[in-house]
């Protein structure tokens, strides 16, 4: 069947509300849906090489992250998704993290998503700090 923009939108709807989902509960597992070969890269200004993680790194990471801003809001804004070619979309978007009427994070986030035996899977992620 052939991919298309409704139903991965959909899906990325319902991945959007599982963070905040887990920034209540602390359980991310509804949030590791990334690929085996996955890896995230974040960049923290213009001449500093990339931070790169791989699956497991970033699993552990979030698991801190929650726990660390437990009770805090993830928001997104302006997202953008292209579907690429079969079976490949990337999504764009500005991403704050917000406790208490204050903003503790704001980046922008690019995810690369595959469909790998009829699942929806994050391959790379790109992240980098708002100013």
């Amino acid at each position: 069947m052939e991919p298309n923009l409704k139903d991965f939108t959909d899906m990325h709807d319902q991945f959007l509300l599982d963070w905040n989902e887990a920034m209540h509960s602390g359980d991310t597992s509804s949030l590791e849906r990334m690929a085996e070969d996955y890896y995230v890269a974040f960049f923290h200004n213009g001449a500093a090489k990339p931070m790169i993680f791989n699956r497991k790194e970033a699993i552990q990471g979030m698991k801190q992250s929650v726990q660390q801003h437990s009770g805090a809001k993830k928001k997104f804004h302006n997202r953008v998704i292209r579907l690429k070619e079969h079976g490949h979309t990337v999504v764009f978007y500005e991403q704050t993290l917000e406790k208490e009427g204050m903003i503790l994070a704001r980046l922008f986030t690019i995810e690369n998503w595959q469909l790998i035996d009829g699942e929806w899977l994050l391959v790379r992620e790109t992240e980098e700090p708002v100013s």
